[in-house]
């Protein structure tokens, strides 16, 4: 089976599932072509006109038993340029939404983001979604914009959507650690926060949590991971002047992050945007007791009693834990690849049946 794999947008997270599927779907083959993660307005609105005319565009006037596409990618208007391709089937997977997506101060408030992603998922013969999360909030998003347009808005396009969705999420790369093992050093929990260094991942909220580890003297010592930009948020400066901060920056290897995550008790989130929770799933996977908001994704996979609504009960989360004991870390075997990947596997064959 011949399978064209696009991706618009070719950051971490998204280039990692493209390689995870080449990786772990061997018997197909795979045609991948990606676009640099940068200049996002240009790339979200450009990305045909750059294929068609790019390194790749002969691979636009072969004939594919499937074409896989990325949630940046604009499937509407590429599918309509591109007549050899028009009649194969066409999935589109959404990692995030640009309806759910928060904005920075940075951003203006163009729709044209959020149209890309409803002419794609209504062009597209299937569409996939990593959560329910990401999919209602875009489902309601859609329903919301239409009901704000002047006239001949059709109001039944979140059904038409809906139809021909389904919830497969982005599987985890790891295999779940067996064992857990008390990696505690004098009676000290380890407490890591491994997200983007960017204002949608809550860093005023982890300030303000681990400034109350040290007011309150918890016995926790904790570690700031996660990707570091070129620009970063000003709470990351504040953080390293905390003496329970025994550790703040990028591992440079994912060996070193693995067992930065196997020598901790506690995987922290602080974020306020999240459509899965890879970092949290991967913190789970290596038997990390998850801490999150009650909200976004988080719901999906972390019990009730792991979840906070304010900075103030995550606190006392963290008090009660420092006092009776870490609950059990959630089972998210269900979440690798190697559970997973028969399911894309079948879903692929199925979806290639109907060309």
């Amino acid at each position: 089976m011949k399978v064209l794999l696009l991706s618009a947008y070719d950051t971490d997270s998204h280039k990692s599932w493209c390689q995870g599927l080449m990786q772990h779907l061997p018997e197909f083959e795979w045609h991948y072509s990606c676009l640099p993660g940068r200049y996002f307005s240009w790339r979200i609105r450009g990305n045909p006109l750059s294929w068609m005319t790019g390194k790749d565009q002969s691979l636009f006037q072969q004939r594919f038993d499937l074409i896989i596409a990325t949630s940046m990618v604009d499937v509407a208007t590429l599918r309509g340029l591109t007549p050899e391709l028009a009649g194969t089937p066409w999935l589109v997977y959404f990692h995030e939404n640009q309806f759910a997506y928060p904005k920075s101060q940075q951003q203006h408030g163009s729709i044209e983001p959020q149209m890309v992603n409803l002419y794609s998922a209504l062009a597209a013969d299937h569409v996939l979604f990593n959560s329910q999360f990401n999919r209602r909030t875009m489902l309601d998003g859609i329903t919301q914009l239409m009901a704000k347009m002047p006239d001949l808005a059709p109001r039944n396009l979140a059904q038409r959507i809906e139809s021909k969705s389904q919830i497969l999420p982005v599987p985890i790369n790891l295999k779940p650690a067996k064992a857990w093992v008390n990696h505690s050093n004098e009676n000290k929990l380890k407490l890591i926060w491994n997200h983007r260094w960017e204002y949608d991942k809550g860093p005023d909220s982890l300030l303000n949590i681990v400034r109350a580890i040290e007011e309150k003297r918890l016995p926790i010592e904790v570690n700031i991971a996660g990707k570091r930009f070129q620009r970063a948020p000003d709470a990351f400066d504040k953080l390293s002047d905390l003496s329970c901060v025994k550790r703040i920056g990028t591992y440079e290897s994912v060996e070193d992050y693995l067992q930065a995550l196997l020598e901790s008790d506690i995987v922290l989130s602080t974020a306020s945007h999240e459509f899965q929770g890879l970092a949290m799933l991967e913190g789970a996977a290596m038997n990390c007791v998850p801490l999150a908001p009650n909200d976004l994704a988080y719901p999906e996979w972390i019990p009730q009693s792991c979840l906070y609504q304010t900075e103030q009960d995550a606190i006392c989360l963290l008090e009660k834990w420092c006092q009776q004991g870490l609950p059990e870390t959630p089972d998210v075997h269900h979440y690798t690849w190697q559970y997973m990947a028969p399911k894309y596997q079948s879903l692929l064959v199925s979806l290639s049946g109907r060309s």
